[in-house]
């Protein structure tokens, strides 16, 4: 009894195996994965590169590979400009021991913005008050109101935390030699 099911179990471990060899990674495949580190457009420079890893097909054909891409654009907040990353990915790693050369982009991301409702109460008080110096009650009204708008106009660094989860749709791929 022991016997057959220890040839039981090896058949079926050797039956799986030609489906992590032959699972391919073709246009249209999503891979969910995490950010291995953090990203903020504040800091981030077009050509850094990151990895996540823990990458899987959204049917699990693949499991357990790395992805390797890079900063492709990256736009800081500034006054009525916000925050943007844009990244490429360039290559995937199988378990398996497969690489592909990829290209694709971001489908789904968890992207933070950190609020602007402080820069507005501040901007607005520090408005009023200037204003107020300058014109009494009108320039304290006119005053807040530009503090105000300038606040609002001002924008937010964008960040991707490390242990987030990205989604990444493939548009093309191609099989590598599996040796560096």
């Amino acid at each position: 009894m022991i016997r057959t099911f220890s040839t039981f179990a090896a058949a079926a471990i050797l039956a799986l195996i030609p489906l992590a060899v032959s699972a391919q990674i073709s246009p249209g495949t999503q891979l969910v994965g995490t950010m291995d580190q953090n990203l903020s457009s504040k800091d981030a420079q077009v050509g850094q590169s990151f990895t996540m890893s823990n990458v899987h097909s959204l049917n699990h054909d693949i499991s357990g590979a790395t992805i390797y891409g890079h900063v492709a654009q990256v736009q800081r907040a500034g006054q009525g400009r916000p925050g943007k990353i844009e990244l490429q990915v360039d290559k995937v790693n199988t378990r398996a021991g497969n690489v592909y050369k990829v290209a694709g982009y971001i489908a789904n991301a968890k992207v933070t913005t950190k609020s602007n409702a402080t820069k507005e109460i501040g901007a607005t008080a520090v408005g009023a008050l200037v204003g107020g110096l300058l014109g009494h009650t009108a320039g304290a009204v006119l005053g807040g109101a530009g503090g105000l708008l300038y606040a609002k106009n001002s924008r937010e660094n964008v960040s991707i935390a490390q242990g987030s989860t990205i989604t990444v749709q493939i548009s093309s791929s191609r099989r590598q030699a599996s040796h560096y």
